[in-house]
């Protein structure tokens, strides 16, 4: 007949207890339970909590709770024929204290994160297929970072992720750690992720989660190069050939705006013909759109010539501020630039010379900035890849204020074409007359 005791192996003030299971003489397991007791308040006669000390009273409570679960869980397992061992022993305690689930899913929430990561190539992703991008996996591998270091000693669950945790977390973020509004916000989002994915492998979650805020920060600082920028750093005479090739990519870019990693992805297959028209086709990688953009004389000079050598994003960026210095592109412009603080890198907000805040991006961003109101609106979209013209225009940082003059040139010409029209009108009936 199986037996079930508890002991202690050690002398100390915070003794482990462990629970022993003896099928027989041949077949007897040990496993810790995940409590302690002061070995004083121990009673090695009766394997149990002194009864005359009052603070072991809920500490008897939870064993004799234990012990009456694995006495089910025995017989259960007994009549289904499973193989009793230590590892069941193991299971079965730490599924009683809600440690794991039946499918042997912890409900630690930095076990819940690391489980997003290591099911990384098969996870569904943002654009209905299978598995997460570098930069996805690259996210989390940071919320793991920084939930570490938030938790200190504690085991935070799965299921402690309530609004009082994620107001305490973003604040520890933004004023502790001195992380911008826009990287705090994206944790809480990427952190509900991580709990939603738990609850649907069967780890409670809290009630309050669909309640958690976090979302997207609008972009105060729109970077983007003017007509006559782009002028100066076309016509620039330079002879570092790493600034020359930089050159290329930045005016390949700001005429068909996509963003960098589609841009320096691009090669001489991506030049096709539809009927008349030379085009650039290709397959943006954050959306999976098919984008065809039309070549202007720009882009097609810089095909005849021969494209720029393939580089990394890393190098462009580098490349783009030293260009851009070089052209002397210094309008002071407020933006943030990561800084070493005494909290590691940080984006510090400020003025800087405007070839400080050049990235990558600046591409896509011109050429938004630029063909707006000059090309049509959907049109940009299209090549863009923006799904909807409020985002372009927040994109791009036009606001209310941005569109009376346009207004008013609108008004302006529907006064001349009706003038006109008049006119035509008046000729019209004198000539018949």
């Amino acid at each position: 007949m199986a037996t079930l005791k508890y002991i202690l192996q050690s002398k100390s003030d915070q003794c482990a207890i462990y629970l022993r299971l003896s099928l027989n003489r041949n077949h007897v397991f040990k496993r810790k339970t995940g409590l302690n007791i002061n070995f004083k308040h121990w009673s090695n006669d009766k394997a149990y909590p002194k009864q005359t000390i009052a603070e072991n009273k809920k500490l008897r409570l939870e064993l004799d709770e234990l012990a009456n679960q694995i006495k089910k869980d025995l017989n259960n397992a007994n009549s289904k024929g499973e193989t009793i061992d230590g590892d069941w022993l193991k299971f079965r305690i730490d599924l009683h204290f809600k440690r794991i689930t039946e499918t042997k899913k912890s409900d630690l929430l930095i076990d819940a994160i690391q489980d997003v990561i290591n099911n990384a190539p098969t996870r569904k992703n943002s654009k209905q297929g299978i598995g997460l991008s570098e930069s996805r996996i690259k996210s989390y591998e940071q919320l793991k970072n920084v939930i570490t270091k938030f938790s200190k000693r504690s085991k935070y669950k799965v299921k402690d992720v309530n609004i009082s945790f994620a107001k305490k977390f973003l604040n520890w973020l933004m004023i502790d750690q001195k992380y911008s509004k826009g990287y705090a916000l994206k944790s809480i989002d990427n952190l509900k992720a991580v709990c939603k994915d738990a609850n649907i492998q069967g780890i409670e979650t809290s009630s309050q989660l669909p309640n958690i805020e976090g979302g997207r920060v609008k972009n105060d600082y729109v970077i983007y190069l003017t007509p006559q920028e782009l002028n100066k750093i076309e016509t620039k005479e330079l002879t570092k050939q790493s600034l020359i090739n930089a050159r290329k990519w930045l005016i390949l870019g700001c005429n068909i705006g996509q963003r960098g990693g589609d841009l320096l992805n691009i090669t001489n297959e991506n030049l096709k013909s539809v009927g008349k028209l030379n085009v650039i086709e290709l397959v943006q990688q954050k959306t999976d759109k098919i984008v065809l953009i039309p070549v202007n004389q720009k882009v097609q000079e810089i095909y005849n010539n021969g494209l720029p050598h393939k580089i990394s994003m890393q190098r462009f960026n580098e490349y783009l501020k030293e260009l851009c210095k070089v052209c002397e592109i210094n309008t002071p412009t407020k933006g943030a630039v990561y800084q070493k603080t005494e909290h590691g890198k940080r984006k510090v907000v400020d003025t800087y010379p405007k070839h400080e805040l050049i990235t990558s991006h600046i591409c896509r961003r011109t050429f938004c900035s630029n063909y707006y109101g000059k090309m049509p609106t959907n049109l940009i979209m299209q090549i863009s890849g923006h799904s909807t013209e409020k985002m372009l225009l927040t994109y791009i940082g036009k606001k209310s204020a941005d569109y009376l003059q346009e207004i008013a040139n609108y008004f302006m010409l529907e006064e001349q074409r009706n003038l006109k029209e008049t006119n035509l009108s008046v000729v019209k009936n004198a000539v018949n007359q």
